[in-house]
């Protein structure tokens, strides 16, 4: 087998056209292994993901999950095992900062230390309202012009370079408030690659917890991510993570689901769908484009 920056591997194909096989070939598909997450030893979940920005993911879903604060919650970070290892990569232990014991008791225990995969993150989840009660509602904020959301799945596009080879990864960007890459990740699973952004802007010290000592941000830097771009549909945990994130607009190339707008108008997110050649929808909280 061979990977290609971990994110793409090798496998054989034999196609088919107007009834007659072709000779067999390689074709590049996406690489889908399990990883699983360590707090100070515990398991906490495991996932399928594509490898590659682990540590973002790891941290990103610890974020979510509300168990970190920030990466001042953080002491060490790290693989398991050494390189060579039978099942080295996909096990991370997440050792929280000196004289902190990191609440591993947030994630419920019917979700810890089962299977998440890559097309559902909630799985194991014991009710949606678990979900909807850690979730508090975003500030309105500055007005973001309409066309940084119609330009945000063409910025996507540019990171999605896996996808371009195999068609099968999914892919999630944060923009600040001038439409301008923050950061970005591409994963088999839509929640991972959310989780690899969050995580990536949790470690560059751009975000805090809504729960932390200090604000989330102050009210306009330059780094603050503004839209949170994916592709694929809007579910409710694409939003759920955002609402941790306190990232205030939600971009789908594709469409949203009942809950994700409910959620959407409960946390004060402009949840945008169908963002395409300039144009796109909007379900909630219009008021932050200037429209009332």
């Amino acid at each position: 087998m061979l990977i290609d920056n971990k994110g793409v591997a090798q496998r054989k194909v034999m196609r088919f056209s107007s009834g007659k096989a072709l000779p067999s070939e390689l074709d590049s598909v996406a690489v889908e292994e399990p990883l699983e997450i360590r707090v100070s030893g515990d398991t906490v979940a495991i996932t399928m993901r594509t490898p590659g920005q682990d540590r973002e993911l790891a941290v990103g879903f610890l974020f979510s999950e509300g168990i970190i604060r920030s990466s001042d919650d953080l002491g060490g970070l790290a693989h398991c095992g050494h390189p060579g290892e039978e099942g080295w990569g996909n096990i991370i232990e997440v050792t929280p900062a000196p004289g902190l014991v990191l609440d591993i008791d947030k994630v419920s225990a019917a979700r810890r230390g089962t299977l998440t995969t890559s097309a559902c993150g909630v799985c194991g989840r014991r009710s949606v309202e678990d979900l909807m009660a850690v979730c508090t509602l975003v500030p309105p904020g500055m007005t973001l012009p309409p066309k940084v959301i119609a330009r945000a799945t063409d910025r996507l596009k540019e990171v999605q370079l896996n996808f371009a080879r195999t068609g099968g990864m999914h892919a999630a960007a944060a923009l600040d408030a001038k439409g301008e890459m923050l950061a970005a990740a591409e994963d088999v699973g839509r929640h991972n690659a959310v989780d690899k952004v969050v995580g990536e802007l949790v470690l560059e010290r751009a975000m805090r917890s809504a729960r932390a000592p200090t604000p989330l941000l102050n009210p306009s830097p330059k780094d603050q991510p503004w839209v949170l771009v994916v592709s694929g549909r809007a579910s409710f945990e694409i939003v759920q993570k955002a609402a941790m994130a306190k990232i205030p607009v939600v971009a789908s190339v594709s469409a949203a689901s009942s809950l994700a707008v409910d959620l959407a108008e409960r946390s004060g997110i402009t949840l945008a769908t169908f963002v395409r050649n300039g144009r796109f929808n909007v379900y909630t909280h219009p008021e932050r484009l200037g429209i009332e």
